[in-house]
């Protein structure tokens, strides 16, 4: 039994391919700038927490998603929020 030949597509409108090849390496990151950064107050004794529970999220969520080490997710999240327009401080 011989192996079945395999399909060779020919691409006849580059333009619409190439366009297309650049959206894939698109890369749209939303933030919401009314999101708490800081962390609160807190009452308790020790040293008070410095960011809020969804900065710490969000930096591990680039850490998960692009596969970095911690030093490279504080780099790119610093990075991200420059392009951001935002000053915030980067979790380390």
């Amino acid at each position: 039994m011989s192996k079945p030949e395999p399909t060779r597509y020919r691409t006849m409108n580059w333009k619409s391919y190439n366009d297309a090849l650049k959206r894939r390496g698109s890369l749209l990151i939303w933030l919401d700038k009314d999101m708490v950064w800081r962390a609160p107050k807190s009452g308790c004794n020790g040293r008070p927490p410095v960011f809020s529970d969804a900065a710490i999220q969000f930096c591990l969520m680039v850490k998960v998603l692009f596969g970095l080490p911690l030093r490279q997710t504080t780099g790119m999240v610093a990075s991200i929020l420059s392009m951001a327009g935002l000053d915030w401080r980067v979790p380390d």
